[in-house]
């Protein structure tokens, strides 16, 4: 879609702040200085900036207002390494346009949603110095790494002084073919565990002074395969179980092993919880009279925004901008949404196109950068209507 006029100065301006934060080298946790330069513009338009550090992890709490209702701008300003700089076109973190494409590391996941924060809030403000409600930041430099120092932090924070957010817009990449054709506005669980089945050391030419832990695994590992855990329900698909990793063996080729370690991993919807998984799994490896210890991770509930406010403001803004239907979907890895929906009923994801994220020559459409900052605009416009 071409720029108009009326997005003209908010293209330059998203445009020129992505590009500055695309320069920053913020390699997970390391912010690079991101932040700060985002709160330097936050204080310029009457935000009280928190940082709420810890560990090498860099982490923002910025606020405009006291009042409710709340809406929250949350995001991360750290990316995955560049991978092989000789694959880029170009220095990953020097952003280069090439033919209406911006490249750099974080242009799609997520700097320049953080520039579309910022400079839709710029202009709102601008139009409505006296909004109702509030409008706040939350950003860390912890989502691409172990996330245990980052956005958790900071809705712990709130959660012990009470400040609860009413509605939370993440801007991660959500977009599959076009900006505004999907909207995340829930995730799966993530729920991971570490088996290690018990059998005998012994010779291979002996086996029957051995018991071997490998091929008592296999049949118990074959029937979780096979399981099916639950149907999913209207927003979520079905909870998927995969292994993701087996290590058994002594390294020698004439030594049965001892033991074995799985890892394996739980994608779950909300049509089951995580004490029924636990269940049915240590049944079945019961059943199959296995010695065994089991290790447990939940590293995510999942989360749903149903119908509200935000669900029909975000899906307007977006078809007032782009001329789509945007679909809601549930699909994909976790979020620090997970964390975020702690202290936020209504919780969704809108960003660019994912499909260079993590990739080399990440990428985003040069045309892409106003549009998103109208479509954030438009969503403050409508949750936050001027006093009448």
């Amino acid at each position: 879609m071409p720029i108009d006029r009326k997005h003209a100065a908010t293209s330059d301006a998203t445009l020129e702040l992505a590009e500055q934060l695309i320069a920053c080298r913020s390699v997970t946790p390391v912010d690079a200085g991101c932040l700060a330069i985002i709160a330097s513009r936050l204080e310029g338009i009457g935000f009280c900036c928190e940082f709420m550090n810890r560990g090498a992890v860099t982490n923002l709490w910025a606020r405009r207002g006291e009042l409710h209702p709340l809406v929250c701008l949350a995001g991360h300003t750290d990316v995955v390494p560049s991978g092989p700089a000789e694959q880029w076109h170009s220095d990953p973190f020097q952003p280069v346009q090439k033919n209406g494409v911006l490249y750099g590391r974080g242009a799609a996941d997520m700097k320049s949603s953080l520039a579309a924060f910022v400079t839709a809030v710029e202009g709102f403000v601008a139009a409505r110095p006296e909004h109702r409600g509030s409008i706040a930041f939350l950003l860390t430099s912890d989502e691409e790494g172990d996330a245990v120092d980052g956005t958790v932090v900071v809705t712990d924070a709130l959660q012990q002084r009470g400040e609860l957010i009413d509605y939370c817009i993440i801007g991660e990449p959500t977009a599959v073919n076009a900006l505004g054709d999907m909207v995340k506005n829930g995730r799966r669980g993530s729920l991971s565990a570490r088996l290690t089945v018990k059998g005998i050391q012994g010779h291979v030419a002996y086996p029957q002074q051995a018991r071997n832990p490998i091929h008592l695994a296999a049949p118990a590992l074959a029937e979780l395969a096979q399981t099916v855990w639950d149907q999913g329900n209207a927003f979520f698909p079905p909870t998927t179980w995969q292994v993701s990793n087996i290590h058994g063996g002594t390294g020698a080729g004439n030594v049965i092993p001892g033991s074995v370690d799985i890892d394996f991993n739980f994608r779950f919807a909300t049509a089951s919880t995580p004490e029924q998984l636990k269940a049915r799994v240590s049944t079945l490896l019961d059943r199959h009279g296995l010695d065994y210890d089991l290790v447990w991770n939940l590293a995510a509930s999942p989360f749903l925004t149903g119908d509200g406010a935000l669900i029909d403001a975000s899906l307007a803004a977006i078809r007032a901008e782009t001329g789509l239907e945007a679909e809601l979907s549930t699909t994909g890895g976790t979020s620090d949404g997970r964390f975020i929906a702690e202290v936020c009923p209504q919780l969704i994801e809108i960003g660019p196109v994912n499909a260079s994220i993590h990739k080399v020559n990440e990428c985003i459409e040069v045309a892409a950068l106003p549009q998103l900052a109208a479509i954030y605009r438009r969503i403050l416009e409508q949750l936050l209507p001027a006093h009448v």
